[in-house]
Protein backbone atom coordinates (compact mmCIF):
# COMPACT_ATOMS: atom_id res chain seq x y z
CA UNK A 1 0.00 0.00 0.00
CA UNK A 2 1.11 3.53 -1.10
CA UNK A 3 1.76 6.19 1.82
CA UNK A 4 -0.54 8.26 -0.20
CA UNK A 5 -3.53 5.36 0.26
CA UNK A 6 -2.21 4.84 3.85
CA UNK A 7 -3.25 9.03 4.55
CA UNK A 8 -6.97 7.83 3.17
CA UNK A 9 -8.30 5.44 6.00
CA UNK A 10 -11.74 6.44 6.26
CA UNK A 11 -13.04 6.23 10.03
CA UNK A 12 -15.24 3.46 10.60
CA UNK A 13 -16.95 4.80 12.98
CA UNK A 14 -17.88 8.16 11.11
CA UNK A 15 -18.48 5.86 7.77
CA UNK A 16 -21.43 3.65 8.64
CA UNK A 17 -23.92 5.28 7.00
CA UNK A 18 -25.98 5.85 9.44
CA UNK A 19 -23.82 7.47 11.91
CA UNK A 20 -22.68 9.84 8.89
CA UNK A 21 -26.08 10.90 8.30
CA UNK A 22 -26.51 12.08 11.81
CA UNK A 23 -23.11 13.58 11.32
CA UNK A 24 -23.86 15.09 8.40
CA UNK A 25 -27.25 16.37 9.32
CA UNK A 26 -25.45 18.04 13.19
CA UNK A 27 -22.70 19.65 10.85
CA UNK A 28 -25.29 21.99 9.48
CA UNK A 29 -27.40 23.20 12.45
CA UNK A 30 -26.72 24.35 15.96
CA UNK A 31 -28.33 21.09 17.84
CA UNK A 32 -31.38 19.14 16.83
CA UNK A 33 -33.98 17.30 18.51
CA UNK A 34 -34.49 13.70 18.31
CA UNK A 35 -37.60 13.96 16.18
CA UNK A 36 -35.91 15.97 13.86
CA UNK A 37 -32.74 13.55 13.70
CA UNK A 38 -35.21 11.28 13.04
CA UNK A 39 -37.20 12.68 9.83
CA UNK A 40 -33.62 13.49 8.21
CA UNK A 41 -31.81 10.68 8.80
CA UNK A 42 -34.87 8.22 7.68
CA UNK A 43 -33.91 6.13 10.77
CA UNK A 44 -35.86 4.06 13.18
CA UNK A 45 -36.12 5.40 16.66
CA UNK A 46 -34.25 1.93 18.00
CA UNK A 47 -31.70 2.58 15.59
CA UNK A 48 -30.69 6.46 15.72
CA UNK A 49 -31.15 5.92 19.50
CA UNK A 50 -28.43 2.71 19.26
CA UNK A 51 -26.08 5.18 17.13
CA UNK A 52 -26.59 8.37 19.12
CA UNK A 53 -25.13 6.35 22.59
CA UNK A 54 -22.13 5.51 20.01
CA UNK A 55 -20.99 8.60 18.84
CA UNK A 56 -21.49 10.41 22.60
CA UNK A 57 -19.32 7.35 24.01
CA UNK A 58 -16.78 8.52 20.85
CA UNK A 59 -16.98 12.19 22.44
CA UNK A 60 -18.55 12.99 19.16
CA UNK A 61 -21.99 14.15 20.19
CA UNK A 62 -23.37 15.83 23.39
CA UNK A 63 -27.21 14.87 24.29
CA UNK A 64 -29.04 16.83 26.83
CA UNK A 65 -32.32 15.04 28.01
CA UNK A 66 -34.50 17.25 29.45
CA UNK A 67 -38.44 18.04 29.64
CA UNK A 68 -40.31 20.82 27.50
CA UNK A 69 -43.78 21.69 28.17
CA UNK A 70 -43.53 17.76 30.37
CA UNK A 71 -42.60 16.11 27.60
CA UNK A 72 -39.45 14.16 27.18
CA UNK A 73 -37.07 15.74 24.63
CA UNK A 74 -33.60 14.57 23.61
CA UNK A 75 -31.26 17.26 22.22
CA UNK A 76 -28.22 16.56 20.08
CA UNK A 77 -25.23 18.82 19.23
CA UNK A 78 -21.77 17.98 18.24
CA UNK A 79 -18.98 18.40 20.38
CA UNK A 80 -16.07 20.63 19.03
CA UNK A 81 -13.97 16.76 18.66
CA UNK A 82 -17.43 15.56 16.54
CA UNK A 83 -16.88 18.92 13.91
CA UNK A 84 -13.45 17.94 13.40
CA UNK A 85 -13.85 14.54 12.73
CA UNK A 86 -16.42 14.94 10.27
CA UNK A 87 -14.76 17.67 8.66
CA UNK A 88 -12.06 15.42 8.18
CA UNK A 89 -14.03 12.75 7.05
CA UNK A 90 -15.18 14.72 4.40
CA UNK A 91 -11.73 16.49 3.59
CA UNK A 92 -10.72 12.04 3.40
CA UNK A 93 -13.93 11.29 1.01
CA UNK A 94 -13.07 14.60 -1.15
CA UNK A 95 -9.24 13.13 -1.40
CA UNK A 96 -10.80 9.92 -2.51
CA UNK A 97 -12.63 11.25 -4.98
CA UNK A 98 -9.71 13.26 -6.59
CA UNK A 99 -7.28 10.55 -6.70
CA UNK A 100 -10.24 8.31 -8.41
CA UNK A 101 -10.90 11.05 -11.76
CA UNK A 102 -7.33 11.52 -11.34
CA UNK A 103 -6.27 8.06 -12.01
CA UNK A 104 -9.40 7.13 -13.67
Amino acid sequence: MSQLTEELVLDRLIHEPGRLAILTVLSSVTDADFVFLQRATGLTKGNLSSHLSKLEEAGLVAIDKRFVRKKPNTNVALTAEGRQRIAHHWDQLERLRTLATQNG
